[in-house]
């Protein structure tokens, strides 16, 4: 692999050996010098409180040097464009450069216009791809569920904008499940099944959610939608809220993810959320492990 941009075109096999990686990495640790003299940029268009600083962390405990690019005091505020500040800091011997961007495709679009040997990695870019995430929910699953092929998995909320969605699709279908179901309002269900090919899509969470061994909530992207999208939050939660009760009408031992952030109340109930069912934080402590295995597997160091 040079670049991660996506988890389309990613085969089983792949996956497995970054999800092997990463737990190797959680159980046994890895050397701290594993990177020595190797450099990682951070550059984030858009917010992020989980990504940014475990992409930080997973550079620092392997050994690289890392730069956390401060936009708000860059010559990008000077009108210098992205392909100039990329040239720019490619001169100064990045080995791998972590973009998030609001634009779908632009971290393709700047591993296409690299000059050097730069690993270019998503960290998500508009509603296309989060192909970490797709990675660290995959080995939050398999860390209880191995068994992918035997596994029913809902993904309730805003689908339509959701690059959460569309990886963790992707990482499940080439891991094996048959039964991966999409719930959402009709206004936030994919505009195209092509989207998301082999998925079934409903409106009703209850039906969804029945025997379900995984779900997977997602926030509503009220920043990529038009003001006149935006449901009412009690009613929203009434209809698509993950609450004790519709909890009950999943599988015994479901595991409940969510990428974060989370509204409580709104997509998902506190109850649940801090409940014995839920996986959040170890979402959040498996993305770590996870983007060590990526920067591992990228900056050419054997497994």
């Amino acid at each position: 692999m040079r670049h991660l941009l996506t988890l389309e075109d990613i085969d089983r096999a792949t996956i497995l050996r970054l999800l092997d990686r990463a737990e190797h990495f959680r159980t046994r640790g890895a050397p701290r010098d594993l990177l020595a003299g190797r450099t990682v940029l951070t550059l984030f268009f858009e917010p992020s409180t989980r990504t940014r600083t475990s992409f930080v962390l997973a550079a620092k405990r392997l050994g690289a040097d890392n730069v956390n690019f401060d936009l708000s005091r860059s010559s990008a505020v000077k009108g210098e464009s992205l392909l100039d500040t990329l040239h720019t800091l490619e001169a100064m011997g990045l080995d791998a450069l972590v973009v998030r961007h609001n634009e779908n495709g632009m971290p393709a679009y700047l591993a296409e216009h690299a000059k050097t040997d730069v690993a270019l990695i998503n960290a998500g870019d508009g509603t296309h791809a989060h192909p970490t995430q797709g990675l660290l929910d995959a080995l939050t699953i398999r860390q209880r569920r191995p068994d992918f092929e035997n596994l029913h998995v809902t993904i309730c909320g805003d689908i339509r904008h959701s690059r959460v969605a569309r990886s963790d699709a992707q990482a499940l279908h080439a891991l094996g499940v048959r039964d991966l179901r999409l719930c959402a309002p009709r206004a936030m269900l994919p505009e195209s099944p092509d989207e998301f090919p082999g998925c079934a899509t409903a409106d009703d969470f209850d039906d969804a959610i029945e025997g379900a061994d995984v779900v997977i909530m997602l926030r509503i992207q009220k920043e990529r939608m038009a003001a006149a999208q935006f449901p009412e939050a009690a009613d929203y939660h009434a209809r698509f809220g993950l609450d004790r009760r519709r909890l009950a009408l999943a599988a015994p031992d479901c595991q409940v993810l969510h990428p974060g952030p989370i509204n409580r109340g709104i997509e998902i109930a506190p109850e649940v959320a801090d409940g014995a069912q839920s996986r959040i934080l170890d979402q959040v402590a498996n993305g770590v492990v996870t983007r060590m295995a990526v920067l591992a597997e990228l900056l050419a160091v054997p497994a």
